[in-house]
């Protein structure tokens, strides 16, 4: 299924989950701060009322008191029928407290008083008096009953702020908990999403670097989204044609060269019967030309062979044979096989450097390393001296070889890798050289990913060689 969608639809809904997963906390948090805001404001309602129905209970109670005495004292109708209904409304406000908010105890005490004034207020005229001072006594029980409501009543808004505290506290802990969870877990999804969708970039990265460095014997498959499918499919069809390609160079240069040496063989004998006067005696000018033409023959065949043998060369470098090699030995046996040579011209070669082992093709780095040895055996003075380190820098290893010669002119530098390409300063009395050693080390070395490179730190030749991800320990 996921093979049919393609890796921006992919990356797509991976970020529309992570956001809707980030969408249902921030909502979640929304919804949580609106509850809290309603629960706050209804609280805050509810203790206003109560507090109002605590102030109400005591002024109705101080109403009732001054009309309950005056009716006592003066026998008035009206003002007994204005107690009356201050003692209602005062039963009212009672009852809005409720009995969550006041304990029925002081309820019953309270209306008990109550009825004991009403009771009071009856009666003969002659005993007013003593019912006013026991009216009096009265209310000021209810007075104490009053006082011991309000006090219940800032209790159990002391108590409902507390408990709105609470709730706020552990709804903030909650809703901390759940978006850090969410974050978390949108890092731990996008993690996951990344290593997911990256696995067959990186699968693509590395085929695209064995594109490079020539690996042409690895196939390439690339799976994951349908579109990084297709890459992979145009980069097999591409190595498939550089494969193609490289066996047609092959064959053009076998057959150029196949074909080039036999009229060659023929003209090289011409030149010898000539040479031998087989076809009669030659005079001086004749001599002459037949020398030229023998020694153009000869260049022409050098070149011939050296052509192929690069083309060997160069198709060596794709068919690595990587072993666990000690380098410092590989080296020292490179040194060795060509001591002859510059014993031969008293030079003093150094190797340097720790025991490195790497994964690499043993013989074509030691050929690798050969040739810039050569080199700098040809290009070095008589009695001079040349310098082999070998480094390694996190996960790269360096082979420094510098020598004490002219070193490599500044127009030459940029084309001293080019196959067939000599440079302007040869050695005095040397042979002169193909043209083909250095790139035979820059083929060698970059079919093992590394690189090999001149460095601008004379006076002498400097070349550093680095193997990148070929050491192990």
């Amino acid at each position: 299924m996921l093979e049919r969608v393609s890796f921006r639809q992919l990356l797509v809904a991976a970020f529309l989950l992570i956001a809707g997963l980030l969408a249902a906390a921030s909502l979640r948090a929304v919804f949580t701060l609106e509850q809290l805001t309603m629960q706050s404001r209804d609280g805050a309602v509810r203790a206003l009322d109560l507090s109002a129905a605590a102030q109400s209970l005591d002024e109705r109670s101080v109403a009732m008191e001054r009309t309950a005495r005056q009716s006592l004292v003066l026998s008035d109708r009206v003002l007994r029928e204005r107690f009356d209904e201050a003692a209602a409304d005062a039963r009212t406000v009672l009852a809005r407290l409720g009995p969550q908010n006041v304990p029925a105890a002081l309820v019953t005490d309270w209306k008990n008083h109550l009825q004991a004034v009403t009771a009071l207020l009856s009666g003969s005229p002659d005993t007013a008096l003593d019912r006013d001072r026991q009216v009096a006594q009265e209310f000021r029980e209810l007075d104490r009953i009053n006082a011991a409501i309000a006090q219940q009543v800032r209790q159990t808004i002391a108590t409902q702020n507390r408990s709105l505290l609470d709730t706020l506290e552990n709804r903030r802990r909650q809703l901390t908990q759940q978006v850090l969870g969410a974050i978390a877990l949108a890092v731990l999804m996008a993690l996951a999403f990344g290593i997911w969708l990256t696995r067959p970039l990186n699968r693509l990265e590395k085929a695209i670097i064995g594109l490079g460095e020539n690996r042409l014997d690895e196939a390439i498959r690339i799976d994951g989204p349908a579109d990084l499918q297709l890459v992979g499919q145009r980069l097999e069809w591409l190595r498939l044609r550089l494969v193609e390609l490289d066996a047609d160079k092959s064959r053009f240069l076998r057959h150029v060269s196949h074909e080039l040496k036999t009229p060659l063989a023929s003209l090289r004998e011409g030149v010898s019967l000539l040479e031998d006067g087989v076809a009669g005696e030659l005079s001086a000018n004749q001599r002459e030309v037949a020398k030229i033409l023998r020694h153009n023959t000869g260049l022409l065949q050098g070149q011939i062979e050296d052509l192929l043998r690069f083309n060997a060369a160069a198709f060596e470098a794709r068919q690595l044979r990587r072993e666990k090699t000690d380098l410092l030995q590989l080296i020292e046996e490179q040194v060795e096989s060509q001591r002859l040579q510059w014993r031969a011209r008293d030079l003093q070669v150094s190797v340097e450097g720790p025991a490195l082992q790497a994964e690499v093709d043993r013989d074509k780095l030691g050929t690798a390393i050969a040739n810039l040895l050569s080199n700098a055996i040809r290009f070095s003075p008589a009695g001079g001296r040349i310098r082999i380190r070998l480094s390694q820098f996190a996960d790269v290893v360096h082979i420094d070889m510098d020598d004490e010669g002219p070193g490599i002119a500044y127009d030459d530098q940029a084309r001293i890798f080019e196959p067939f390409y000599r440079g302007e300063r040869q050695p005095p009395q040397v042979v002169r050289g193909s043209g083909i050693g250095l790139s035979i080390v820059h083929e060698y070395i970059a079919a093992h990913g590394g690189r090999v490179q001149l460095l601008p730190d004379g006076p002498g030749a400097h070349f550093r060689i680095e193997l990148p991800h070929a050491f192990k320990s």
